[in-house]
């Protein structure tokens, strides 16, 4: 007859699988082998492993093998957490521990557009990669505000503002009572809901002006829309900028993204002109260097 061994979980600390009770409390003694971590096995009042040990007894690792301890769903994000802190402690990476929230903004939007592009591109193995760089951001973010001499957060009470608001936006879901039957119900609901909670005085209160134009356009025609605004007092007269704003306004009040859809026609046009450029090196002609008529004779019928 073996020990029995029990194998803990680095993540999560001196936690212990419920199947592992039982032989726990028949054991005449804990041990812990060299894998586990000195604090993990002082926390389980465990001893050294010795060179014979009992069959009755039970043996701590950190090592596959043995009774396992579960990590639930997201126990990773631990590790990128650790990961995190250790480039901003002293003896971490210099550059991670020059940075600021205003330095990291640029790389916040680069981030966010690649994720963008992968998921245009239906390109799952990239998305995957994406939007680990997003939540690198959500996390180096959380760890600059750590350290911040005044009004300071770190990453829990990020994660801990994240379920409240979900919590208390989904009443139907999470509460009891309400009942929410589509998602344009869901929709207006949580409009509502988030009117309530910040106590917007306007509409178009809470609008990030700093996106996209189009984006913007289409959000403010959005939110102006659901206010009951009429369409006739959207932005009017003569010059590019209201006559883009009238067009934007009717893709958008049509149920149309107007951002996604100009995006993929200007993704088509690059494509096209790609494809013009190599047409021209094929027939011997410099694609830096293309007049009209070249131009139109590579293009693609």
């Amino acid at each position: 007859m073996a020990p029995t061994v029990i194998t803990l979980s680095r993540r999560l600390g001196p936690v212990l699988p419920a199947a592992a009770l039982p032989a726990l409390r028949a054991a005449s003694a804990v041990y812990a082998d060299a894998s586990v971590p000195a604090e993990l096995a002082a926390a389980a009042q465990a001893r050294p492993l010795p060179a014979d040990v009992p069959a009755d007894a039970v043996v701590l690792t950190c090592e596959p093998g043995g009774i396992e301890t579960p990590e639930p769903p997201g126990a990773r994000l631990l590790d990128a957490v650790a990961v995190m802190d250790r480039l901003r402690s002293p003896g971490g990476c210099p550059w991670d521990a020059e940075q600021t929230h205003e330095s990291l903004l640029r790389y916040l939007v680069e981030e966010t557009y690649e994720l963008y592009q992968a998921i245009e591109d239906g390109d799952r193995a990239d998305m995957r990669e994406e939007l680990g760089d997003v939540l690198l951001q959500v996390l180096f973010h959380a760890r600059v505000a750590e350290e911040a001499p005044e009004a300071a957060f770190d990453v829990d009470a990020v994660a801990d503002g994240l379920v409240t608001k979900l919590v208390g936006r989904h009443p139907h879901v999470f509460g009891e009572g309400e009942r929410i039957e589509t998602a344009t119900a869901q929709e207006g609901r949580w409009e509502e809901l988030k009117r309530t909670e910040k106590q917007r005085a306007s509409s178009v209160d809470g609008v990030p002006l700093g996106q996209p134009a189009v984006a913007l356009a289409a959000k403010l025609v959005s939110r102006t829309r659901k206010a009951g605004l009429p369409a006739d007092l959207l932005p009017d007269g003569d010059g590019i900028g209201p006559d883009l704003f009238r067009r934007i306004a009717a893709a958008a009040r049509a149920g149309q993204d107007p951002e996604a859809e100009l995006r993929t026609t200007a993704r088509a046009f690059a494509e096209t002109v790609r494809a013009a450029e190599r047409q021209a090196v094929a027939e011997g002609a410099t694609p830096h260097a293309l007049d009209e008529d070249a131009w139109r004779r590579a293009w693609p019928a």
